[in-house]
């Protein structure tokens, strides 16, 4: 288990702070995470990574030449916001465009999705690309929906040595597509890992048994089997694997193969090596050749126990992109000529940013009618953040039956940081509208993963309709319910019936319209979509998950509600205390 920190909620800032102490030969410090200390060439493209921590060497330990220019780093097991994303990638920018790489999850695609946007909006080019290497996660037929586990690594690589060459960004990107489209992974655990600060891990594996197919965020595995040993395990590794070939590889005999055999946390490298002996055996058997394999620690899990292999089949290019130099914190390979410092940006220190002093903040003007809804939005996100702080390990523990079981710590990170947000902005004078959109930053911004940017969304659709200069009426903050509703739906694209959040959101929104539409007060009709919510929420236990985390492990999730929909409706009840305290 994870034994040494301090405040859990603070863990991963103080992770990446201690990184970049000790690793400035190779990065600097930015805002949402580093980016190489060295010199880019100007006009090459940039590529930046990133995910959630926890999976050391991966993000982070990834940046230098040879690999990724930037790596936005996110809470544990929770994607970087856009911010943050956008934040690293600009400072990553040489000139070229900006490649943004991450695995395949929800939270990861909507927030590296949104940063491409504002880097284009910027007038800087930007791409995106997600890893969905996971085949124990979708089937064939289904691979965009697998999860990007192991397999990050030969794909960040091969896009990262095309960049370095002086390739333009559409290039990078399609020497990146090649390369994901050619690569495999597959993994088995025999424990679970465990959060900071937390008691027990996200899930346990019976005695003399072992979980099948895990993803990299405490996921539990597909199925179980006995217990293996280890040449037992390799044989099932390898025959996973080669069961499944890219397109255009009909047999892998006389086929070339970057290997790698990663370890999740806490198995050692021993155990690794005694593993690895009879997976190169009967890749050989199979008539494979191995090109540079990587045996160690490479995409972890905090401290599960867990082996993955990953085969990225190679043709010439790829194996010249695989084969080409890096230097990097964790990863290193070949030589490369003495780096040139750049010089025209200074590392950060941590003293330099407590210094600084920051700009003095406005905010637009409101009339007095919209100053005084805004202490009413207040108390709102006060109760909200209460609520959420009450029941975040109630939402972790649910969380963790099918997903991640980081639900109720990035509600909290979010909730929180929203609520800090609102009360700066009413305290400079702001309207309703304000408040709601600085409280939508600042959840978006501090939660990350699917989470913070559905809860960002929701809040700044509310912001937007109530606006700083009116009084909101009931049927105007009907609407912008409404609103925020269509809008979830069209970032995530889940709908009812898919066991996400939007089970508990489009009939809480159509009761509360339909409520004020009746001439309702709004604290009587807030009451009425509440108990709808409610009954929405525990309406989820009888559906199997469509989207998101859980859809791989769709059975175990039955009986239990979602997560996201039961934190939604215990907020919407909340709301209600403060709209009755306040009406």
């Amino acid at each position: 288990m994870t034994r040494l920190f301090n405040d859990p909620a603070a863990f991963a800032d103080e992770a990446l702070e201690g990184f970049t102490a000790a690793h400035r030969r190779w990065v600097r410090p930015v805002t949402g995470g580093v980016v190489r200390a060295t010199a880019t060439p100007a006009g090459q493209v940039a590529v930046v990574i990133g995910g959630g921590s926890g999976h050391y060497p991966a993000f982070s330990g990834l940046v230098g030449r040879g690999l990724a220019h930037g790596a936005a780093v996110g809470n544990v097991f929770a994607s970087p916001s856009a911010r943050q994303i956008h934040s690293v990638a600009t400072a990553a920018h040489a000139g070229g465009g900006v490649l943004l790489m991450y695995g395949n999850y929800a939270g990861d695609v909507l927030h590296f999705g949104q940063a491409a946007e504002r880097l284009a909006a910027d007038g800087i080019e930007a791409r995106t690309f997600a890893v969905a290497d996971d085949i124990s996660s979708a089937g064939p037929e289904e691979s965009a929906k697998r999860r990007g586990i192991a397999g990050d690594l030969p794909v960040f690589k091969a896009a990262a040595a095309a960049a370095e060459q002086g390739l333009p960004l559409e290039e990078v990107l399609r020497v990146a597509e090649r390369a994901g489209a050619r690569t495999r992974s597959f993994g088995i655990a025999f424990s679970g890992c465990t959060l900071p600060g937390a008691d027990h891990p996200l899930f346990t594996v019976p005695e003399a048994r072992m979980a099948v197919g895990l993803g990299i965020h405490g996921e539990p595995g597909i199925g179980e089997e006995a217990l293996p040993t280890a040449d037992e395990a390799a044989r099932l590794l390898v025959e996973t694997l080669l069961k499944e070939l890219p397109e255009d590889v009909a047999d892998p005999a006389g086929q070339r193969a970057a290997v790698i055999l990663n370890g999740l946390g806490s198995v050692k490298y021993e155990e690794l090596f005694v593993v690895y002996r009879r997976v190169a055996a009967l890749l050989g058997d199979a008539g494979v050749e191995i090109v540079d394999p990587e045996v160690g620690e490479l995409v972890t899990s905090f401290d599960m126990a867990g082996i993955s292999l990953t085969l990225t089949w190679l043709d010439d290019r790829l194996e010249e992109l695989w084969r080409a130099p890096a230097d990097t914190p964790a990863y290193r390979k070949g030589a490369l000529d003495a780096a040139e410092p750049d010089l025209d940006r200074a590392p950060v220190t941590a003293a330099a940013q407590d210094t600084a002093v920051p700009a003095a903040p406005v905010v637009p003007a409101a009339s007095d009618a919209s100053r005084r809804a805004a202490g009413t939005v207040l108390a709102a996100l006060d109760a909200v953040a209460r609520v959420v702080d009450a029941h975040a390990d109630e939402l972790g523990r649910i969380d963790a039956v099918a997903g991640d079981g980081d639900h109720g710590i990035g509600m909290r990170r979010g909730s929180t940081a929203a609520h800090r947000a609102a009360a700066d902005a009413h305290g400079l004078g702001a309207g309703a509208g304000t408040v709601l959109t600085r409280a939508a930053d600042a959840w978006a911004d501090k939660a990350g993963g699917t989470s913070g940017a559905l809860w960002g969304t929701i809040l700044r659709s509310l912001g937007t309709a109530l606006g700083d200069r009116e009084a909101p009426d009931a049927a105007r903050v009907g609407g912008g319910v409404t609103e925020a509703s269509a809008a979830v739906r069209g970032l995530g694209g889940a709908e009812v019936g898919d066991k996400t959040m939007v089970d508990v959101l489009v009939p809480f929104a159509d009761a509360l319209a339909a409520a004020t539409g009746e001439g309702l007060p709004l604290a009587d009709a807030w009451d009425r979509a509440a108990t709808t919510a409610t009954a929405a929420a525990a309406g989820t236990a009888d559906l199997l998950p469509r989207r998101g985390r859980a859809r791989p492990h769709a059975e175990k999730s039955l009986g239990t509600p979602d997560a996201g929909a039961h934190s939604l409706a215990l907020i919407t009840r909340a709301v209600h205390g403060a709209l009755l305290d306040h009406h």
